[in-house]
């Protein structure tokens, strides 16, 4: 595979002129952690001065129309990106406290064991401790929890919640949302998807799946910008079942009376609690119409062929190098990330950073991740980044590195 041939993939790409809408201040840059932290769409630099001006001419006479942005932005993301229906999802607070909030409100309902897998992102894991009744079984470190580890986890058990993460933050592995989600409903458990590495990279089809409840970051493939809000999923049909275990004023049926006892809102809205952040709000609507509109199904067709490129190319350039992947190789099995994992693969991302001019990030113990988000990134930028780590290895330059870790990795 040749720098030239992956050229002419871009030239054929029908998404690449998405490229052109986000901010790309050095175009040497090879920047392969959006998996992270998305890029800087222009328009919404453009829609954050107006809500500002907003704010400064109009003060608090603003608040009629901001007051439902987290409601609004919700039912933008359930049509454009989730696969919901309106008044299933909204924006607000940030993934932890969106999980507190789901997790709670299941265990309320359906007492019994929070069922998670060992491999889960902390965050999680760490709201589950802290609830109590967590059950952590093991996976495959590489192809993620199977439906039948799931079966097997929950085997015997009094379970009120089984929560995954549908893409994998370590592996990029994919879970098979839809049939897990029949697993667990079988034993009587509701069901928590995290779509943090997935959402706006992957079809979701909350809906269609039978899911229960969801939430997910906005900063990653929505491109919202860091610390930008969370959201929540709750099925319609539950709604009126939950009760959330943070009531604040936001949620409370008549909101301006002030009055003395809680009485929350019959619907999503019950899980909003303080006040939303406005400008926050504004970067979300813009990240979500651009996936939107480029349609989630040619973005995942993009993904596939950008991720298909980076397995190709770590065989051909890295697999020599004693360099092992670290994602399922089956496509159908992967999010928008790639890891390659190396036992120094610590000093080769930070190498790559320093000296390669190559933004990768590490997730301990061994992984490299490489994330091709597909609103802009071209398939050039995955042939560059697998020859820059390449050769960073083949020189020996990458031991060159401060072993020492920092802690942003």
């Amino acid at each position: 595979m040749t720098r030239a041939e992956a050229e002419a993939l871009d030239r054929d790409d029908p998404l690449a002129a998405f490229r052109e809408r986000f901010v790309v201040d050095d175009d040497a840059l090879i920047y392969a952690d959006g998996n992270s932290l998305g890029r800087l769409p222009r328009e919404t630099a453009a829609r954050l001065h107006r809500r500002v001006d907003e704010w400064g001419s109009r003060l608090v006479r603003a608040w009629p129309d901001w007051i439902d942005l987290p409601l609004e932005v919700g039912d933008a993301l359930a049509a454009g990106v989730l696969g919901a229906r309106p008044g299933e999802v909204l924006v607000s607070d940030s993934t932890t406290v969106n999980l507190f909030k789901l997790a709670s409100a299941a265990r309320e309902l359906r007492p019994g064991a929070i069922v998670t897998d060992a491999g889960n992102f902390p965050t999680d894991r760490y709201v589950f401790q802290g609830l109590g009744g967590v059950v952590q079984f093991e996976t495959d470190p590489i192809d993620g929890p199977t439906p039948e580890d799931v079966a097997h986890a929950i085997d015997g058990r009094d379970v009120s919640l089984v929560s995954l993460s549908h893409v994998a933050y370590r592996s990029g592995a994919l879970a098979d949302l839809r049939a897990i989600t029949a697993v667990a409903h079988e034993a009587g458990a509701l069901v928590l998807w995290d779509l943090s590495h997935s959402a706006g990279a992957v079809p979701v089809e909350l809906d269609a799946s039978g899911a229960d409840l969801a939430v997910g970051c906005t900063y990653k493939y929505l491109n919202a910008g860091p610390g930008a809000p969370s959201f929540l999923y709750v099925r319609g049909e539950l709604q009126s079942a939950l009760r959330s275990p943070i009531w604040g004023w936001f949620g409370q049926r008549d909101q301006f009376a002030m009055g003395p006892a809680y009485d929350p809102v019959a619907g999503i809205g019950k899980f909003l609690a303080g006040t939303p952040p406005v400008l926050d709000l504004a970067a979300v609507e813009v990240g979500v119409s651009l996936v939107a509109e480029a349609g989630i199904l040619a973005l995942r067709e993009k993904s596939v062929a950008l991720t298909e490129l980076a397995v190709r190319l770590h065989d051909e350039r890295l697999a020599p190098l004693g360099l092992e992947l670290g994602s399922p190789r089956e496509p159908e099995r992967r999010g928008a990330h790639v890891s390659v994992r190396h036992l120094d693969a610590w000093r080769i991302c930070r190498a790559a950073i320093e000296r390669a001019g190559l933004v990768p990030d590490f997730r301990a113990p061994d992984s490299i991740r490489l994330g091709f988000p597909p609103l802009y990134t071209r398939f050039v930028d995955v042939w560059d980044a697998v020859e820059r780590l390449a050769r960073l290895v083949e020189t020996g330059e990458y031991l060159e590195v401060d072993p020492g870790t920092s802690r942003v990795t």
